[in-house]
């Protein structure tokens, strides 16, 4: 018996149908990464992936969910509503001492936090050639009132580290009304005169140099702490399996993003301003604060294992925290390590 052959006619049917259920097959499933953000450029390797595209290519997609501060972004992870983290380090700690399973696997940032001064504070600090001690206290001499400075709440780096900078300066922390606020208001009161200094990190402190003329910078990133601890990538639940294979396809994503910001500012500019808000500030701005900030920009966490210790151990000066965390525990420095081969 002669073997049966389909008909042409047969054979274009069938190639029709293979292509259309090609066509409306369902496309593979991205893993979806809920990672909580704070809007300053120490971010901003997560702007670049999310604007590159690059989650893809790992098959993730990431939903980037804004925060205020540290603390703020800490709270929804320990509620298991992220699954990761880029925001400041050590609210991390505290998140661990009191029992939520999260881990560092990459640094984002470092020396990002700046003391910007205006008005008769910074005329001051100029007059005292940069003494902040002697400018404070000219300052509430000439006033009437302490100076009013403007950071973040309690347990966030940006509080922590004005009052350890204080503290190692030998500056009576009484002599000085410390305001804890979000990210977005602090640079609001700045703007509006309504408090004296401010931590403020990239973007906002090339907005406020430029938008209140008699402002300068008090205490730089370097001078607050060399290696100063500041945004870090974070995973939550990191012990499964699964959990591990999302963490190393994300610190493959901050390497690579974190290259970009070294070497080519200018290309992660439009992606870093989608983010931190076209109406408000300008490409050129962002431009110019990632060029400022280059050399701040490191993934490696063993970086700053040190200052965050330095910081704990302040914390727990402060009474912020009551017991210590063993600092070594927070960072997976081997899944890094791997990543980064």
């Amino acid at each position: 018996m002669q073997p049966t052959f389909p008909s042409r006619a047969a054979r274009g049917l069938a190639l029709a149908a293979a292509l259309i259920a090609a066509l409306v097959a369902p496309a593979f499933a991205a893993q979806k990464v809920r990672i909580g953000y704070i809007p300053v450029l120490g971010s901003a390797q997560l702007f670049v992936v999310d604007g590159k595209g690059w989650a893809k290519e790992e098959g993730l997609e990431i939903e980037a969910v804004r925060f205020g501060s540290g603390p703020q972004a800490m709270q929804a992870l320990a509620a298991g509503q992220l699954d990761a983290y880029l925001a400041g380090v050590l609210p991390l700690l505290v998140a661990r001492s009191k029992g939520v399973d999260v881990k560092v696997i990459a640094a984002a940032a470092i020396e990002e936090l700046q003391l910007v001064g205006r008005g008769p504070l910074a005329e001051a600090a100029a007059a005292a050639g940069g003494d902040m001690k002697a400018a404070f206290a000219a300052f509430a001499k000439a006033q009437g009132r302490k100076p009013k400075l403007a950071a973040q709440p309690a347990g966030s780096v940006p509080d922590t580290l004005l009052r350890y900078w204080l503290d190692q300066s030998g500056i009576d922390p009484q002599s000085v009304e410390i305001a804890g606020i979000d990210i977005d208001a602090a640079q609001q009161a700045f703007l509006a005169g309504s408090v004296d200094a401010a931590v403020l990190r990239e973007p906002a402190v090339t907005v406020v140099l430029e938008r209140v003329k008699d402002s300068r910078i008090l205490v730089t990133g370097h001078q607050f702490m060399p290696d100063q601890p500041g945004s870090a990538l974070a995973l939550y639940k990191p012990g499964s399996p699964e959990a591990k294979a999302l963490g190393e396809k994300l610190v493959r994503l901050h390497l690579r993003a974190t290259a970009l910001l070294e070497e080519r500012p200018a290309e992660a500019a439009p992606f870093v301003l989608a983010a931190l808000g076209s109406g408000i500030l300008t490409e050129a701005q962002i431009t110019s604060a990632l060029k400022g900030a280059r050399g701040a920009f490191v993934a490696d966490p063993a970086r700053i294992v040190d200052g965050v210790a330095k910081l704990q151990d302040f914390q727990l000066k402060l009474g912020v925290v009551r017991k210590a965390t063993p600092v070594a525990e927070l960072f997976d420095l081997d899944l890094y390590r791997r990543a980064a081969q």
